[in-house]
Parts: structure tokens; sequence; C-alpha cells
């Protein structure tokens, strides 16, 4: 198994992260690494996923939403195939740190038979969540700011600006 995370802090509350991440329509306006997902974001439901990994080509696949907590926490899984050959358990973990503020944390687990031979893919994938990460910590601070009436909040000592 080889897991993929990568986290970060966002000036802005779970619920404004929360909306602009199950916000999927408008993936193709913000998002570099998940550029479109189609389907509804309830447990049980298959959605059609493309991706674009940095330096390589799109993807797409057809993942099965595994869990979805409301402003918390979603989860699907993609498989290549069939069950064992590449499997990827995609998840994003919202969570309150206190300050109004948010972690994301955005994390795949890969398993099955052809994962050792997966080295570029997964480290194009790792660059592909530092991108979206980041994409998606941009337009929910901004869109916090516009909440608040465009005034900026005081963050934490050492919040990445």
């Amino acid at each position: 198994m080889k897991i993929i995370r990568v986290v970060t802090d966002i000036a802005a509350p779970v619920q404004t992260v929360w909306d602009e991440l199950s916000a999927v329509a408008k993936y193709a306006e913000w998002n570099p690494f998940i550029t479109t997902i189609q389907g509804e974001l309830v447990a049980g439901s298959r959605l059609e996923v493309t991706i674009v990994p940095p330096g390589g080509r799109p993807m797409s696949f057809r993942p099965t939403i595994t869990e979805v907590e409301e402003g918390k926490r979603l989860e699907w899984l993609g498989r290549l195939v069939l069950p064992g050959v590449f499997d990827g358990r995609h998840s994003f973990l919202l969570e309150d740190v206190g300050d109004g503020s948010t972690r994301l944390t955005q994390t795949e687990e890969f398993s099955g038979v052809l994962v050792p031979f997966t080295r570029t893919i997964l480290e194009r994938t790792h660059a592909g969540f530092e991108g979206m990460n980041e994409a998606l910590r941009l337009r929910a601070e901004r869109a916090h700011e516009t909440e608040v009436g465009g005034h900026r909040l005081r963050t934490r000592a050492g919040f990445r600006r």
C-alpha cells in the first residue's frame, strides 16, 4: 500500500471550505487537478471524475462514493478493472482548528498488485494534490473575505499566506 497525504491550513471556516469543495460543478473554474466531477455527492453513488496530473495526461474514472459527512468528510473508492489490481481510496477531511480556520487533509491510499509499478503516477498525483489544496485555499479564503465584507481576518502566528 502507498499513501499520499497533503495537509493545508485555510484561513476560512469549515463551512466555507466545504461549500467550495462540495460545489463540484464549479471545479473547472479553479481546480487544476480534478477538473470535472459529474454526479451527486451521496454515499453509494458513482461519479465521473477527470483528473489532470501535473506533467501527465488527463485520466477519467468512475469511483463510488463511500462516505459523505456534511462539512467534514468526503471519500470515494476507485478501481482499475477489478478489485485488487489498482485501487485508490480518496478522501478529503476538514477539521476546525479553533480560530476560524480549517485544516484540509487530502489523502489517497493506493493498493493492489500494480502499485509497485506506479512511482511516476504517484509522484504526479502528489503534486496534483498540492496544486488542488492550494487552489482551494485561495478560493475559500477569497469567499470568506467576501462573506465578512472584504475585511481581512487576523490569523494565528505562522499561518501560511
